[in-house]
């Protein structure tokens, strides 16, 4: 069976829609097999693709607050009007205000999924994704100002936190092993979004080619999910049927009375410290204030690598999952509180005497990270049960993204108090 068909028939975009002989047949265990391979390699890419523009949006951040404006037609980014009299070379605006760019819209999506996201299949869904992420790569490849291209960065947001709750959500009507498949794409999005925005700049190549560069990603993700994936199998969680019943119906429903009795050990939701683990600190908001100056990078070229290295730990850790499995996920909440009281001694009282041991803190604050959102994730999949997961995929999406928000939210006012330390 065609991937492509395979998924609008999953996807129902209509009531009338019919399901063909061919899959409700039984599949050959070799065509399994296949299938299965096509899936998790689908929801690969689906996550690396998602996650893509979201990351290159926190890799440009610097780039897109020092955009001006040069006589003519032509923009660029120079080095802006900086707070020289500071010993951390400020923007007038902290990087954080991309971040809340780049996650409230999320945050809103993310909030108002489980009441009326079920409105809408799964495909128009995946289609507004794709096109919000084109989008922003255009609008702030060609804007001129920064309220311009901060309307790019909350497209970008759009198209991730849709996308999000959507793919999450899918993955209630395949094998579990989907989950750290999707993981690891993501982790795979931070990795080369950050890797290839500061090879191709550090290349030669403009902020504005750059991110035109670009445009092939959302094509892969529509591809993917149209082309690549299958409907899914009898057997499978919620099955076919379920799948096609489940993208128009409320992810909040009554409790069916014939319903299988729930696993003693499984909850709609997260516990309360899987809730403190995503609800994590993030230091990337502060990225900006650890600036070297004995250093042959600029500012701009450092807070480009300090992105990358964060994003190469995610993509390590959020792969990870086949190898180990951390049940008591509030230890990697502790240690990023850790490791940001120490960061932020350091923005305070300079004492690190190298960049590269800061290199060293946030490739190892990426693993940490990259580690809570897998591990919780799985988790929450095992612990719910089969009538529940899907909402509770959803669901459990909000508090990462909350915890993000207040990162950036707290980042705001302590780059205005750092900036006019002397």
């Amino acid at each position: 069976m065609g991937g492509s068909a395979g998924s609008l028939r999953r996807l129902s975009d209509s009531e009338g829609e019919l399901i063909s002989q061919e899959s409700e047949e039984p599949r050959p265990p070799q065509d399994r097999r296949g299938a299965h391979w096509k899936n998790v390699v689908g929801f690969w890419i689906l996550g690396l693709c998602n996650n893509f523009s979201y990351v290159v949006m926190l890799s440009a951040a610097h780039d897109i607050l020092s955009h001006q404006k040069e006589s003519g037609n032509q923009s660029h980014v120079g080095p802006g009007p900086h707070n020289k009299s500071s010993r951390f070379d400020c923007n007038p605006v902290s990087t954080a205000a991309v971040l809340l760019a780049d996650i409230l819209p999320t945050l809103v999506i993310k909030l108002l999924a489980p009441f009326g996201l079920h409105l809408l299949p799964y495909s128009p869904r995946v289609l507004c994704s794709g096109f919000c992420a084109a989008g922003s790569f255009i609008l702030i490849a060609f804007s001129r100002s920064v309220p311009v291209s901060l309307c790019g960065v909350v497209l970008a947001s759009i198209s991730s936190g849709l996308g999000e709750v959507t793919f999450l959500a899918l993955t209630a009507f395949y094998p579990r092993a989907v989950i750290s498949w999707w993981s690891s794409g993501t982790g795979g999005a931070g990795l080369l979004g950050a890797l290839s925005y500061l090879g191709l700049t550090q290349a030669g190549l403009s902020p504005q080619h750059t991110l035109l560069s670009m445009l092939g990603i959302p094509v892969l993700l529509l591809a993917s999910y149209f082309f690549l994936l299958t409907s899914p199998e009898p057997q499978d969680p919620g099955g076919e049927e379920e799948a096609e019943r489940a993208a128009r119906q409320p992810l909040i429903s009554g409790e069916d009375p014939e319903a299988p009795e729930r696993k003693p050990d499984s909850s709609s939701g997260l516990s309360l410290h899987e809730k403190w683990t995503v609800f994590k600190v993030c230091t990337g908001a502060g990225f900006e204030l650890l600036f070297f100056r004995n250093t042959s990078l600029n500012h701009a070229q450092q807070y480009r690598w300090y992105q990358m290295l964060y994003q190469a730990g995610v993509f390590a850790s959020r792969s990870s999952l086949r190898c180990f499995h951390i049940r008591f996920t509030w230890t990697l909440a502790l240690l990023q509180c850790f490791n940001l009281v120490f960061l932020l001694l350091h923005v305070w009282l300079n004492f690190l005497p190298s960049i590269y041991l800061v290199f060293l803190i946030i490739l190892y604050e990426g693993l940490l990270g990259g580690a809570a959102y897998v591990n919780t994730f799985h988790n929450v999949a095992l612990e719910t049960s089969d009538e529940h997961r899907e909402f509770a995929m959803t669901t459990t999406c909000i508090s990462d993204t909350l915890g993000i928000s207040l990162s950036g939210l707290t980042a705001l006012p302590l780059h205005d108090l750092l900036c006019h330390l002397p």
